[in-house]
């Protein structure tokens, strides 16, 4: 299975989202692949923000050596299932989808979950407060994302 996460600029949300599905599907030995990209194309060679560094490293975490990229066309048909941080990001993939079968490939990460953001995470690039909310969301939609999977 090969799963991409997808934010606004790749440097917050989806990089963490990436850093914390990769050492859960490691520690369960699955043969998953995943990703991180942005909507945008502001950060792309850059790596996480310093804020999301720190916050996984907080929980035993390396994200330092990913590099911010911009989501393409071509993801939609290299990955199986594409992973949107909120409804924005959502839609702008959406719009990218080609075919029936390419959109049925993206949600919302929060689909996995219950919770009380509308199915969003919210982006804690202006809130240097919201990290270690955000890290617990996307932990708990990970483990949710693993067991309807596996």
């Amino acid at each position: 299975m090969r799963i991409l996460m997808v934010c606004l600029g790749n440097i917050c949300r989806s990089p963490l989202a990436q850093g914390i599905l990769e050492r859960k599907v490691a520690a369960q030995g699955l043969d998953w692949e995943i990703d991180s990209a942005g909507t945008g194309s502001w950060h792309i060679g850059e790596k996480p923000d310093p804020r999301s560094v720190y916050t996984a490293g907080q929980h035993g975490l390396d994200i330092s050596e990913q590099r911010a990229r911009q989501f393409d066309r071509q993801d939609l048909k290299d990955f199986d299932l594409i992973l949107a941080m909120d409804q924005s990001n959502y839609r702008d993939i959406l719009r990218l989808a080609q075919s029936p079968a390419e959109a049925k490939k993206v949600k919302k990460i929060l689909d996995y979950t219950s919770d009380e953001n509308g199915g969003d995470v919210p982006d804690p690039y202006w809130d240097d407060d919201g990290f270690e909310k955000v890290y617990q969301m996307l932990d708990q939609a990970c483990d949710a994302l693993i067991e309807a999977h596996r």
